[in-house]
């Protein structure tokens, strides 16, 4: 089974190692890996952004139009990107486009093996506008609902963690980490279960854990989902940055406290963890990053400017912690 680590804001130095990552759109470089470019404006101090997850072990390879995957034995880094068409009609074929997407993601995942998701990155152009009476963000849940239905994935004990936001442009971006083992999906006490939201956030509720714990060789990975200032169900602290801010951490406090009890390493400290941040707007980069080092904390913050799936919510933290598994 081979090693797995996160490289950061670098180029490994043997590109037959590097299974997959992601970088803003100016990061140096043109990697061979599949690596999700975000079509996003980072902040001053993250421009050359970048993060690989990098094996000891050479790795396999497979391309396909709008497809492009890299796999150990036992793990698996995958990237689909589907450009949309304009014109009318563009919600419902936001939905096709979505469904057809996660449809080749299981379909590969089923071929290759790995038939156990742990993570995915959703990314996609002007996820609040209005298409067609919907909001795209719930054209794309709709998609994604019924793909998990169709391959039997549809429940809350098998989703993983997750992110999904918006961009400036670009194609719909999929990237995602399967492997050949279940991961345990976690779920915050604060919240109400993503799978079990009211109908008021669409026809179709989003589909991922608040978190998910994966466990590879002798390392074990906490990846928790994008969150946001949301307290069961509903988004507080409405044009207050510094609060939803603060929310947000409780929330990933409250991850973290719910992921211990499932650990094999006795759980992670907030101190452990590396951050995402996604922020409306640009003027609140530098609140929102003094905001989450005071009450978040962690190894390493990135700050770039998305629009976050709610309207209301200002910011959304991801979060990733890769800890050592003592061996009995």
């Amino acid at each position: 089974m081979s090693g797995l680590h996160l490289l950061a804001n670098a180029l490994p130095a043997d590109p037959r190692h590097a299974l997959g990552g992601a970088a803003v759109r100016g990061a140096p470089g043109a990697p061979a890996w599949p690596e999700q470019r975000l079509h996003m404006a980072p902040a001053a101090a993250d421009t050359a952004w970048r993060e690989t997850w990098c094996v000891d072990d050479a790795v396999n390879e497979g391309r396909e139009p709008g497809l492009h995957w890299r796999a150990t034995t036992d793990l698996l880094f995958g990237l689909i990107e589907l450009d949309e068409r304009p014109g009318p009609g563009r919600g419902e074929r936001l939905r096709t486009l979505s469904e057809q997407a996660y449809g080749r993601l299981f379909a590969l995942l089923q071929a290759q093996g790995m038939p156990h998701l742990w993570r995915v990155w959703n990314y996609l152009a002007e996820i609040n506008r209005d298409d067609d009476g919907l909001e795209r963000y719930r054209w794309f849940n709709q998609g994604r609902h019924d793909a998990y239905r169709a391959a039997g994935a549809a429940t809350e004990h098998l989703v993983p963690a997750a992110s999904a936001l918006g961009c400036t442009g670009g194609p719909l971006s999929i990237a995602f980490m399967a492997g050949r083992t279940a991961p345990c999906p976690i779920e915050n006490p604060r919240q109400i279960s993503a799978f079990h939201y009211p109908a008021q956030y669409g026809p179709r509720p989003p589909v991922f854990a608040r978190a998910a714990l994966a466990w590879h060789g002798s390392r074990e990975l906490l990846f928790i989902s994008g969150t946001a200032s949301i307290v069961g169900h509903e988004s507080v602290h409405p044009g207050d940055v510094t609060a939803q801010c603060e929310e947000t951490a409780r929330n990933i406090h409250a991850v973290l406290g719910a992921a211990r009890r499932h650990s094999r390493c006795g759980g992670v400290g907030p101190d452990s963890l590396v951050h995402r941040a996604y922020v409306r707007h640009a003027a609140h980069m530098d609140a929102v990053r003094g905001a989450l080092q005071r009450h978040l904390g962690g190894t390493r913050l990135t700050l770039l400017q998305a629009d976050v799936c709610r309207t209301e919510l200002l910011v959304e933290v991801e979060s990733l912690a890769i800890a050592p598994v003592a061996r009995a």
